[in-house]
């Protein structure tokens, strides 16, 4: 039988590595701007990492330094968010997520960003057959911490099921469920998130638990 929980997930970051998605995308830019200026697209991919790893503009420092001006940033900005990404679930996180699907109520994703670029992400992970629902917030027409992001789970299920939302970004996932009093769960940065975390908020603000890994999320749930 199936516990009365609904389950929230994040995305970025907490399912997948985002890095993961940005250097796929770093990849085919470094190929399409090979293919324009002859340079092996290898060398032109490691300096574009070299220029994310240092804080600066990527895309207007690697047309900058090959001196390409038929092609602009946000020509490159374009091709970043609509990218075909080269990335994949891991089969620890497939065996969770089918897992999860059969022991609670519904599982559901909640995840910030425009619709064509989550949606292709969603697609490469093969992610669909695990939720039941799944808002992303350009179609959504809000981004978290807006409570109706939240709040659409609630008004479809209803107040009978307890509520677990499980993210990784301490700017802003955890305050609206924290207002909803859902069961918040934040999975620790292992050094490779693009967005650093910080517990130094406010303590309304901050998870129940802290885990270092997703399945430590079964020990929560028992």
């Amino acid at each position: 039988m199936k516990r009365d929980i609904v389950l929230v997930f994040d995305l970025d970051d907490t399912l997948y590595k985002e890095i993961d998605f940005l250097k796929s995308a770093f990849n085919d830019i470094a190929r399409f701007l090979s293919s324009i200026n002859n340079k092996p697209s290898e060398i032109i991919l490691s300096e574009m990492i070299h220029y994310y790893e240092s804080g600066l503009n990527v895309f207007d420092s690697i047309l900058e330094k090959y001196t390409i001006s038929h092609v602009s940033a946000k020509d490159l900005i374009h091709m970043y968010r609509n990218h075909k990404p080269q990335i994949c679930l891991s089969q620890e996180r497939m065996e969770l997520l089918a897992k999860l699907k059969q022991n609670v109520f519904k599982v559901g994703l909640i995840t910030d960003g425009r619709s064509i670029q989550q949606r292709n992400k969603i697609d490469a992970l093969g992610l669909s057959g695990y939720f039941d629902d799944m808002i992303i917030s350009e179609e959504f027409g809000s981004e978290k911490p807006n409570i109706n992001n939240f709040k659409f789970f609630i008004n479809k299920y209803g107040d009978s099921f307890r509520y677990i939302y499980i993210g990784d970004n301490t700017k802003k996932d955890f305050i609206a469920p924290n207002q909803l009093k859902w069961c918040t769960i934040c999975l620790m940065d292992d050094g490779k998130n693009i967005h650093k975390q910080s517990f130094d908020v406010d303590i309304t603000n901050k998870p129940k638990y802290v885990i270092n890994n997703l399945n430590e999320i079964e020990t929560i749930l028992n």
